[in-house]
């Protein structure tokens, strides 16, 4: 008699004990992929932090970038596109807070894994959304 696997919940995305789990890493992978640059679009210029929010994501679709770092950034990543979490973003001026400092965190312990090719990707794809 085998046992059923629990079905994996929204917030197991967000555990960081979870991050590294594969299946956990292939939901986040698939949630980042669908809604990372339509949530961009639309937040870009309310968010002071969509530079950093880039960069993450062009490092974790890296190859180059090493698995573990890879899980950490895209369970960053799935926190920021998922519409609900700590301090919902419709809220002006402080709805986004929690995605920076998730992402700051990232950011602060995974920096070496963020290139200058994923910064300067993330800065010419910003630019050319200005002209």
């Amino acid at each position: 008699m085998s046992a059923k696997a629990k079905p994996m919940q929204p917030e197991d995305a967000l555990d960081p004990s979870r991050a590294l789990v594969p299946s956990v890493q292939r939901v986040n992978e698939v949630r980042v992929s669908k809604g990372f640059w339509p949530k961009i679009r639309r937040t870009a210029a309310r968010i002071p932090f969509t530079d950093q929010l880039v960069s993450v994501w062009f490092a974790a679709r890296d190859p180059e970038t090493p698995p573990a770092a890879k899980g950490i950034m895209l369970g960053a990543l799935a926190y920021f596109v998922l519409p609900f979490d700590a301090i919902p973003d419709i809220f002006a001026g402080v709805g986004f807070t929690d995605d920076a400092a998730v992402i700051a965190a990232v950011v602060a312990t995974l920096g070496a894994n963020i290139r200058k090719r994923h910064r300067e990707l993330a800065r010419a794809t910003l630019d050319g959304w200005k002209t």
